[in-house]
């Protein structure tokens, strides 16, 4: 299965605006019916921020390279901003470097999600990049914002694969094929649910973007309503 774009009804989805000429400077995404911004295909008429309430959880999800970090440290100043590429980063510097990643995998696994729990408990609003596979912290992440009555939302990078492998290859970090297809299908089904605005659970809104709007993209904020 590959990640492709499919003829998409999410515009409208869940009372969704479709787009209009001239697209407005924010899109601000509430805590109410479920609802889908489409922001792909627009011709330079993406909006150039984001906004959700104070103490939301917003998740990032795409392939890898598809530009998930860069638009994290890019667009994201008033918010706390857990990757697992930084845990993992800082443990390459503690480590020996001719020690392989696999050996002390778990260990930065086990950091980044103590990391992400304790962003979570602080209660400010968080920002987690999403490797698109792991279903079930999506699932945590709407259960712990519905505790502190709060919400969860998604926000998806469609990519090709072929721009995902040219980004691996621009940060000097790539997958395996076997990983690399196993994204492709969860991060493709991610993709379809949404597209229909069958939405994770928990999740009360997401925003589809592809290279060009996440690259206009230059600001996700959080303020209270």
């Amino acid at each position: 299965m590959t990640l492709q774009r499919y003829a998409t009804t999410a515009g409208v989805a869940h009372g969704a605006m479709p787009a209009q000429p001239g697209a407005p400077a924010t899109e601000t995404l509430g805590t109410h019916a479920p609802v889908v911004r489409d922001l792909r295909e627009r011709a330079g008429r993406s909006p150039h921020s984001l906004h959700f309430a104070a103490g939301d959880v917003v998740v990032v999800s795409g392939l890898p390279g598809s530009g998930k970090s860069t638009l994290i440290r890019r667009a994201v100043t008033t918010a706390r901003a857990i990757d697992s590429q930084d845990t993992r980063d800082r443990w390459a510097g503690l480590m020996p470097r001719l020690l392989p990643y696999a050996l002390y995998r778990p260990l930065v696994r086990v950091a980044h999600y103590w990391g992400l729990w304790r962003a979570l408990r602080s209660g400010e609003s968080v920002v987690v990049h999403d490797c698109g596979t792991q279903a079930w912290v999506r699932s945590w992440l709407a259960r712990d914002a519905r505790r502190r009555g709060r919400v969860l939302h998604l926000v998806l990078l469609d990519v090709t694969p072929q721009t995902a492998r040219e980004g691996q290859r621009e940060r000097g970090r790539g997958v395996s094929g076997y990983a690399f297809a196993r994204h492709r299908r969860a991060v493709g089904r991610l993709l379809r649910n949404t597209e229909t605005g069958l939405l994770p659970p928990g999740c009360v809104s997401a925003v589809l973007l592809d290279r060009e709007a996440a690259g206009k993209l230059g600001r996700i904020l959080f303020a209270d309503a």
